[in-house]
């Protein structure tokens, strides 16, 4: 068995091009899928029961996964961790994502009249990639792309928290040390995950002036044709333009259909 092409992997290969495959590989893969939202934590021999490996070469494999880092340890249980997240961001970049969003991103922009941003996790922060600036504007948003900003008061960082997978999210929400940056920041981090819970069934994430005074956004997620959180859209401005109201009532409508349109054509 541990010689066969895993069963989760088609036959998508040209004849004589087998011999080219590495099926270790293939086989690391099937571990990695292994885990998933029902199954943060498994086991040495969940792992090989659920990937059809011999508990050795599944041993193997999780041993290297975590002198890596990709995984850890605790107690008899493995789990992936959020550095796994850096392979995603590789992914985006190869997908042409943003060669795909900046057309929609631009005309969102232009319709709303306000500067639109994406952004990826990049462990505690939200790293703003990509921007499509409010034409016109003499007041502008002062978000550039290569910034970096806490994900737990921002809309981008909290759906793209929401997006992770319930092992990493715990991870995550371990690990921030949140502090107020306006009187309107939560703190709390069983309020944090009462809100990213609700982003992750609400399907989007609005923010009121948590990060600074003033500012308002609206954040929805990008996602992989498989449905995994790739990126997240933002759209924001000025407290001044920008009501409460308007973000429920005409921003949201907006950015998520500007989000399906880029979702769609990942998956075209």
């Amino acid at each position: 068995m541990d010689d066969a092409i895993p069963q989760g992997f088609p036959n998508a290969t040209r004849p004589g091009e087998e011999r080219e495959i590495v099926q270790s590989v293939l086989r690391a893969l099937d571990v990695l899928r292994s885990f998933d939202r029902q199954t943060p934590r498994q086991t040495l021999s969940q792992v090989a029961e659920r990937t059809g490996l011999s508990r050795a070469t599944a041993r193997r494999f999780l041993l290297t996964f975590t002198h890596a880092g990709y995984m850890e340890q605790d107690g008899g249980r493995f789990r992936p961790t959020a550095k796994l997240l850096e392979l995603g961001h590789s992914a985006v970049a190869s997908l042409g994502l943003w060669d795909l969003a900046r057309p929609v991103m631009a005309d969102l922009s232009a319709r709303l009249g306000e500067a639109a941003f994406a952004a990826v996790l990049d462990g505690q922060d939200a790293l703003y990639v990509a921007h499509a600036p409010s034409p016109g504007r003499v007041v502008a948003v002062g978000i550039a792309v290569g910034r970096r900003l806490p994900a737990y008061c921002t809309s981008v960082g909290r759906v793209l928290l929401a997006g992770l997978p319930d092992a990493a999210l715990a991870q995550a929400m371990a690990a921030l040390k949140p502090t107020a940056f306006t009187a309107n920041t939560v703190t709390s981090k069983a309020r944090l995950r009462e809100i990213v819970d609700q982003v992750r069934r609400d399907g989007y994430a609005i923010v009121d002036e948590e990060l600074e005074v003033g500012l308002r956004s609206v954040s929805v997620p990008l996602r992989a044709p498989g449905g995994a959180v790739l990126a997240a859209l933002n759209v924001c401005g000025p407290s001044s333009r920008v009501t409460a109201e308007a973000l429920h009532s005409r921003f949201l409508p907006e950015i998520l259909q500007a989000a399906d349109r880029i979702n769609r054509s990942l998956r075209d």
